[in-house]
């Protein structure tokens, strides 16, 4: 007699956002698994035994073809770059770039398609709860733009210059512009250069840490 499996626990809508990042389409995540752009956008929660703490764990990645994006990053809640625990070498492109590990994150995620652009901001925190040890992940939707188009085509070689510079501009249903909160701008400005950052292998917001007083 086979046994049953139990039944999963649904995830709630705060830890599946945390977990997975934007809800795509299959359809999108198998064209960008055609593409060979791989984004790993959950933040986990992870234990330091030494110091006897919980802290949170991101990888800056993801990158571009001509004709699709998909990249997220970490700054801090205030939007300041974070310094990243390790950099990764891989031979592959548009993949992972750098880990981060902090008590708060901020994720900025982009998707792009052609021109077309969904950017999520979500900010993520350790939240204890009365007589628990292990604290849980406790996510907050910041920013949510959708439909946000790019003015010009960034991926292509003649537009270098003007990576970092430019952001999607996004629009509510009445047609108004919508802005990101202020702080994460520059963070939006150079997670929109990674979608199109074709063959990307390098951290675009992630920072090298102080090592002897000193940034590398």
């Amino acid at each position: 007699m086979k046994a049953v499996p139990a039944q999963r626990k649904p995830e709630s809508a705060p830890l599946r956002h945390a977990l997975h990042g934007l809800a795509l389409l299959a359809s999108v995540l198998r064209a960008l698994q055609k593409r060979g752009i791989y984004c790993t956008p959950g933040v986990s929660l992870e234990h330091q035994h030494l110091a006897k703490r919980y802290v949170l764990r991101g990888v800056e990645s993801g990158g571009a073809v001509s004709d699709m994006g998909r990249a997220c990053a970490f700054v801090s809640p205030e939007g300041d770059p974070l310094p990243w625990l390790q950099s990764l070498d891989s031979i592959a492109v548009n993949g992972r770039h750098a880990i981060f590990l902090a008590e708060s994150l901020v994720r900025v995620e982009i998707l792009r398609t052609v021109r077309t652009c969904e950017l999520a901001i979500t900010l993520h925190t350790l939240s204890h709860m009365s007589g628990r040890n292990r604290p849980e992940i406790a996510t907050t939707l910041l920013f949510r733009g959708r439909d946000g188009a790019l003015p010009i085509d960034l991926w292509k070689d003649e537009h270098r210059a003007l990576r970092g510079k430019l952001t999607p501009i996004f629009y509510n249903r009445a047609g108004e512009v919508l802005h990101p909160p202020q702080r994460f701008e520059e963070a939006v400005r150079k997670v929109t250069s990674a979608v199109c950052c074709v063959g990307c292998k390098h951290s675009h917001v992630g920072v090298p840490p102080v090592v002897g007083g000193f940034r590398p």
